[in-house]
């Protein structure tokens, strides 16, 4: 059976397939072809090793246009179908897909993540996240959140820095950060399953940022109540679980105190319900270097929407 490729890039444009709209992808496309070209030209340009000898536009063209390379993309990351499964619906080879994936998801993860109310700007680093905050008096919402992933081979140094003591599960751990309303402003400090919420949180300057601004507050779990402690004025976390022996009284305030702060925090939570029905974020099968590049990649996607809210 052969299918047109106006037909696969008629249906594998719908929503359902892509987790946009038409109109975003319509904006996404051209937002994406300018920075597209300009690392085509650099490529062709290392391969050749001189100036053109001809116009622009000429030799072959591309057996997958730029649009239906970015639907491709789109749609492997929303389901993490095989690459050859995409070829089938465009009529091309396995590695024609592969090789459009590897072209665009580089730079869908450096988009960086869309700002509420405001189109022109996207917040790309941690320290844009505070300087927003602290201009616009958000009050922001912190957690991790972690995908398994696959196994290391045998006798692979590093093996067990995979490892979540949570899950018990080979897993790679993201934080992420959102406003009062789970909109994500950004997703970052990705690293193996092992290493705990507060060692991220150093190796990522999140604490140096509470210094440099110190009107920013935000809330967290548990996981952060080392950051909680170092900074009591402005990040909030659940108070510790009374003793055994604790009178009545201290275990209702702290229930009570515990269910104020979680409903308070509940929307980072959705937040990261809403990165995983990509189902690329729910159990990650490819290499893992590719896993940081593709996890930014949704998460930027997926601020775009909630920007929207």
């Amino acid at each position: 059976m052969v299918v047109k490729r106006s037909l696969a890039r008629t249906a594998l444009s719908h929503r359902i397939c892509t987790g946009i709209s038409r109109d975003q992808l319509g904006v996404l496309i051209a937002e994406l072809a300018g920075p597209w070209m300009a690392r085509e030209e650099s490529r062709l340009g290392e391969r050749r090793g001189r100036e053109r000898l001809r116009a622009e536009g000429g030799g072959p063209s591309h057996q997958l246009v730029f649009t239906d390379r970015v639907i491709a993309t789109l749609v492997i990351l929303r389901f993490q179908l095989p690459h050859a499964a995409l070829a089938v619906f465009y009529g091309v080879d396995r590695s024609t897909v592969t090789r459009a994936v590897h072209e665009v998801r580089p730079l869908l993860a450096a988009r960086g993540f869309a700002v509420p109310g405001e189109t022109a700007l996207r917040l790309h680093s941690l320290a844009d996240v505070f300087a927003y905050a602290s201009a616009k008096g958000v009050e922001l919402r912190l957690d991790g959140t972690e995908v398994r992933v696959r196994r290391p081979k045998a006798g692979r140094p590093g093996r067990r820095a995979f490892v979540s003591g949570k899950m018990r599960q080979n897993t790679k751990k993201a934080t992420v950060i959102t406003d009062g309303r789970g909109r994500t402003l950004w997703t970052g400090a990705i690293r193996p399953g092992r290493m705990h919420d507060q060692t991220a949180v150093k190796t990522a300057g999140i604490d140096a940022l509470f210094e440099q601004y110190p009107q920013v507050k935000a809330k967290a779990d548990a996981g952060y109540r080392g950051l909680a402690k170092r900074f009591p004025d402005q990040v909030s976390a659940p108070p510790k679980k009374p003793a055994k022996a604790a009178c009545v009284e201290e275990i209702t305030a702290w229930e009570e105190a515990r269910k104020q702060q979680s409903s308070e925090r509940i929307c980072v939570e959705h937040a990261n319900a809403e990165h995983k029905q990509w189902r690329t974020l729910q159990r990650w099968t490819g290499r893992r270097e590719y896993y940081d590049e593709t996890h930014l990649a949704i998460a930027g996607l997926v601020s775009d929407r909630a920007a929207m809210r």
